[in-house]
């Protein structure tokens, strides 16, 4: 829910800097930082992509790909038409960039992990909707190590690519520099693109509401299937009679991320980063927490075969423990202020306390949910491995 809301304001920015450049007014550009235009902007694409959302998977299918659509033609233009530029800051590329032996200290390791691991969340949207999907016993899971490898490849050119042209510098285009990681596309779309940088702005406007659409699917099933099992109460469960979709769910998902959109902007824009950074966090926990779940749940069979001891023992421990540990560590460290935006309360960083906040309001829904409604938690509402 929270990267919903942060989906969106990606795509109001970029909404305000391509109506800039079509009408060659500036000044429009800078009506995203306007609060009583940028909030009320972000609501109406929140509004649309559930709306869509809500009229089932075919319709969110259809959206996306037509928003994907404009993205994959600017990449296209943009090899064929234009030349290479010169490069800022030219950095070569060395297998001294791969080697994680490399890194500094276990601090910054942590967190490069953590920044890791909320780059490739998503993918697991797939696995959300399984019952939704043709052939659930195989195409989700395939569907899901698809996307990573795809997205692992994409990362890797679109950041290496930077760094060559760009640098790490603190000064002028490069990626080092405070000025430009706000939005380091927005900065070297003109440099790169030259008369054609309108299509960077087409392409993130396009994929970032794609991905507001798309990653919108994902609480709405999660949710609705707490609800089914009584995790939460029964109304989350709800199904539209016209559109076969989870209509509560959905609606309530759409309404917790646009609410606290809306109050972290109010309160602070730095809230709003801060969050950003602390979802790494909160993303290590429940992946770990899942990953040992499932040694759990398979423990009577883990040593049934070698196929078991690799992908359902040593795959998911391994796994589960190295980020549980990131989860730890980036704990301790982002009790420092200086770990996100510098703001914090009575001395502790607002990252710490944004993301083990988030869990800990968790915790407590659990706690009255186990109280008001404990068969869930009797394991009474779903059948599991004894």
């Amino acid at each position: 829910m929270i990267v919903l809301s942060n989906l969106a304001a990606v795509a109001v920015d970029f909404f305000y800097l391509l109506i800039a450049q079509l009408t060659g007014q500036e000044w429009i550009a800078e009506l995203t930082r306007n609060l009583w235009i940028n909030i009320p902007t972000t609501l109406v694409f929140v509004a649309v992509a559930t709306w869509i959302s809500y009229r089932g998977l075919n319709a969110t299918k259809r959206s996306s790909t037509c928003w994907w659509l404009p993205g994959g033609g600017a990449a296209v233009v943009r090899d064929h038409v234009l030349h290479q530029p010169e490069p800022f800051d030219r950095t070569p590329i060395t297998l001294e960039m791969f080697n994680p032996a490399a890194v500094e200290s276990f601090t910054a390791f942590a967190a490069g992990v953590s920044l890791s691991i909320f780059i490739f969340w998503g993918w697991d949207v797939t696995l959300t909707m399984n019952e939704e999907t043709t052939d659930p016993e195989k195409v989700p899971g395939r569907a899901a190590t698809l996307t990573v490898l795809i997205i692992i490849a994409l990362y890797m050119a679109v950041s290496l690519g930077v760094i060559y042209y760009a640098g790490i510098g603190t000064e002028g285009l490069g990626a080092g520099n405070p000025e430009n990681q706000e939005s380091i596309f927005a900065v070297l779309s003109g440099p790169v693109m030259g008369p054609l940088a309108i299509l960077m702005s087409l392409a993130i406007l396009s994929s970032s509401a794609a991905s507001l659409q798309s990653t919108l699917v994902s609480p709405a099933r999660t949710i609705l299937s707490m609800g089914y099992y009584k995790a939460l109460p029964e109304k989350y469960a709800r199904i539209s009679p016209r559109f076969m979709s989870p209509s509560v769910a959905t609606v309530t998902a759409a309404v917790a991320a646009a609410g606290f959109y809306v109050v972290t902007r109010i309160l602070s824009e730095n809230a709003l980063w801060d969050t950003i950074t602390a979802l790494g966090m909160m993303i290590c926990f429940y992946y770990g927490l899942t990953a040992l779940a499932c040694v759990w749940y398979f423990r009577t069979e883990l040593f049934d075969s070698v196929r078991n001891i690799l992908f359902k023992f040593l795959a998911p421990l391994i796994g589960g423990v190295v980020l549980l540990v990131m989860f730890v560590r980036t704990c301790i460290d982002s009790m420092d202020p200086a770990y996100g935006s510098g703001s914090s309360i009575g001395g502790v960083g607002m990252v710490f306390i944004l993301g083990v906040g988030v869990l800990a309001l968790g915790v407590v829904i659990m706690l009255v949910m186990r109280v008001k409604h404990p068969a869930f938690f009797r394991g009474e509402t779903i059948k599991t491995k004894r």
